[in-house]
């Protein structure tokens, strides 16, 4: 079977949602964010830190090349960001120039968004309480479920290629044996959808370690 994309690596990009305004004028000791949801604030940022957040107000980013360093991501900007996750839109895209493949926006000010690096071989798929729309607009569909603090916006056709292959509980070595994907591309959009609550585990005891945030 011919894979549509060829084998350009998925990439994971951060930025904040679109009604966060960060104060960096707060002085060296605090940094204020300022939602729907109030304001949030974070004592002693580190640069790393503020520069991330700078480059997340204005889009999506690579969160390695805005903090710099692989220790300043795991040290600073990870723990600080999952302070933040309800402020926080994650976004998977391809490195092909055609654009995301998905968005999780989170819709609750408890909406922590943890990926699975390995789901194993559980067979997984969509349940029954989460909707599957196409906006007026018909640009892209979207993911929603009253069981999930999260919306995900699948932008383009492979990202719901697979939500629509989860309508049957299904693994995913068969999911990325069944479409014309290359097989990490699969594994993270479902990956994704797992996250965001829109998909769920139909085997009682999966294997697969322990989650880990991305």
């Amino acid at each position: 079977m011919r894979r549509t994309t060829g084998d350009a690596p998925t990439v994971h990009l951060w930025s904040l949602s679109e009604d966060v305004v960060v104060d960096q004028g707060a002085g060296d000791d605090a940094l204020l964010l300022t939602s729907r949801w109030g304001q949030d604030r974070l004592d002693r940022p580190s640069p790393a830190v503020r520069e991330a957040l700078r480059r997340m107000e204005l889009g999506p980013v690579l969160l390695g090349n805005a903090v710099g360093g692989s220790e300043d991501l795991r040290l600073t900007a990870l723990p600080a960001l999952a302070k933040l996750s309800h402020l926080v839109v994650r976004t998977l895209g391809v490195d092909d120039l055609k654009g995301p493949l998905l968005s999780v926006f989170p819709l609750s000010p408890a909406a922590p968004l943890v990926l699975l690096r390995r789901p194993g071989e559980r067979r997984v798929r969509l349940p029954g309480h989460v909707a599957f729309t196409v906006p007026e607009s018909g640009s892209g569909c979207v993911l929603e479920s009253v069981h999930s603090p999260h919306r995900v916006v699948l932008h383009r056709p492979e990202a719901a290629w697979v939500a629509m292959l989860l309508a049957w509980p299904t693994t995913l070595a068969a999911a990325s044996a069944a479409l014309p994907l290359p097989a990490r591309m699969t594994e993270d959009i479902i990956g994704y959808l797992y996250a965001a609550g829109m998909v769920t585990s139909v085997d009682e005891s999966p294997p697969g370690g322990p989650p880990v945030l991305l």
